[in-house]
């Protein structure tokens, strides 16, 4: 078993509506567009699936579309949107993982990268990518870029959102590299929640690295799934490599 934090039953049960603005149009589309260009008209496999946000809809393209995720209760999730027939997956870890057959794109959206949270385990999600792309296929994925930048030195939080209904922060151990995301919501009967996630943080130079370590070429950054310009102010990018042999 990994490092990474299993989602348990109720956190599966409320993910579709505490993520409800990451399934909005205008997030969502250029996502899937993006996606449903590099696959070229082949199958696609989705590393951490998780309910199926992008997945459905991406199949709905007409890409035939496989996934791996390591909690059954967010694949129970999944299964009340597609049947196993239509959308198959096989419950493990994204970075050993092997399922059968070949791919044109393998993609890992939403951070989900970072739930990993040892570098060999990262390295090893690249390898298992590489691994299962045919050549010319596409390893597609989307990570934040730390706020390390935007905070003064001594620092160790950073505020991401503060809402009526929400309020969350990261805070950073720059010696490891881990981040844990800390979430207080309130829900529907007017109390509050609170939810701490841990993860890796990895920087873009680092991502091409493990890719090349992988056998994976740096084809294109994006600052976002509209591919707008990755640049120094981005807080997030959307990396695509290349399986060249």
């Amino acid at each position: 078993m990994g490092t990474s934090e299993i989602w348990d039953e109720s956190e599966a049960s409320r993910y579709d509506e505490t993520s409800a603005d990451m399934f909005a149009p205008e997030v969502l589309d250029p996502t899937v567009n993006l996606l449903d260009e590099l696959a070229c008209g082949g199958p696609a496999l989705e590393f951490a699936i998780g309910t199926g946000r992008v997945a459905v809809n991406l199949q709905a393209r007409g890409v035939p579309v496989s996934g791996i995720d390591l909690s059954e209760p967010m694949v129970r999730q999944l299964r009340r949107k597609v049947t196993e027939e239509e959308l198959p997956v096989l419950v493990g870890d994204m970075a050993t993982t092997r399922f059968p057959g070949s791919f044109t794109l393998v993609y890992l959206v939403f951070n989900s990268l970072s739930n990993l949270q040892t570098q060999p385990e990262q390295v090893e999600c690249f390898v298992n990518a590489a691994r299962h792309l045919a050549p010319g296929g596409r390893f597609v994925v989307e990570l934040w870029v730390p706020a390390l930048q935007r905070m003064a030195p001594g620092e160790t939080a950073a505020l991401f959102d503060a809402s009526q209904d929400h309020v969350g922060f990261d805070t950073y151990e720059t010696a490891t590299q881990r981040c844990a995301s800390h979430h207080f919501t309130r829900d529907a009967d007017g109390r509050y929640r609170s939810d701490i996630g841990h993860f890796r943080y990895a920087w873009p130079s680092e991502c091409d690295l493990m890719a090349q370590i992988a056998g994976l070429t740096l084809e294109a950054r994006y600052g976002d799934w509209d591919r707008r310009p990755f640049t120094s102010s981005s807080d997030k990018h959307i990396s695509v490599w290349q399986k060249t042999d």
